[in-house]
């Protein structure tokens, strides 16, 4: 059992590649279902989600959590899913949440750009020069997006096992590929590695029931062992270690709960 992430441009035939080895493999193939999960389990509506993790960020969302908000539901909702294994997930955000999950292929899928070119042409009516305008914009913002809330680049071959580029490669030719890779013995799931998933898992669906109250908590979970660190005021630390407490401990999986509150600093007049 394994789970493969594939990583894609716009017009890059990811999703094709996608389809087409969930097929051969016997896999669900999942994308954009991620998102109706997440707007049902949270109450967002669909059209949130889908800016948040493909929109670049605009100056306000530098002085909220709202943005980060919606990718700690998509994030949520991705875990969940793969707990099943056998998944192929297709979409921006995967490889920036699933890199240390040992028994995920992580894949980059390119494509030259005049048959990237060739595809927006078609499908929009417009002239070669308008369709690589529309693919350099669309290019820069998942750029941006994904410098702004991970400081990382989605063109650094360091976040995948593998990258392929479509063109002289056809879909098929970089099917025969990762299904070479995904046999790799070191792509099966272990207990070891279905543990560190179920960890991760966990420590998403709570980072996302208490983001919307403790917009800074960050969350770890080991075997059942949960810590959450959250920033606070000085005065309210043991009302907050009490609300995080009784928001998250009847969630399955929880044996233990570790609340750090870091004080929030003080404004010092002179």
């Amino acid at each position: 059992m394994s789970i493969i992430s594939i990583s894609r441009g716009s017009y890059s035939y990811g999703k094709e590649t996608a389809e087409k080895l969930a097929e051969q493999l016997g896999y669900e193939c999942i994308s954009r279902e991620i998102l109706l999960e997440a707007s049902e389990q949270f109450h967002v509506p669909e059209i949130k989600l889908v800016h948040a993790i493909h929109d670049s960020p605009k100056i306000l969302d530098r002085f909220t959590s709202g943005k980060e908000k919606y990718i700690a539901y998509i994030r949520a909702a991705l875990f969940r899913h793969l707990q099943k294994d056998n998944v192929i997930y297709h979409g921006l955000a995967g490889h920036f949440f699933l890199q240390k999950i040992p028994h995920v292929l992580k894949v980059r899928i390119l494509a030259d750009m005049d048959k990237r070119i060739a595809i927006v042409m078609k499908r929009d009516g417009v002239s070669a020069e308008a369709a690589q305008r529309i693919l350099a914009k669309d290019d820069e913002e998942r750029r941006k997006w994904s410098h702004y809330l991970y400081g990382i680049d989605t063109t650094d071959s360091r976040l995948y096992d593998l990258v392929l580029r479509i063109g002289r490669l056809t879909v098929d030719d970089a099917i025969k590929i990762i299904l070479t890779a995904i046999h790799q013995p070191f792509f099966k799931t272990t207990p070891e590695s279905k543990q560190i998933m179920d960890d991760m898992s966990l420590a998403a669906q709570i980072e996302a029931e208490l983001i919307e109250k403790f917009p800074s908590a960050s969350v770890s979970a080991e075997k059942g062992k949960v810590v959450v660190t959250t920033k606070g005021s000085i005065d309210e630390l043991d009302t907050i270690t009490e609300q995080i407490k009784k928001t998250i401990t009847k969630r399955k999986g929880i044996e233990t709960i570790e609340v750090n509150v870091i004080p929030l600093a003080l404004d010092i007049n002179i």
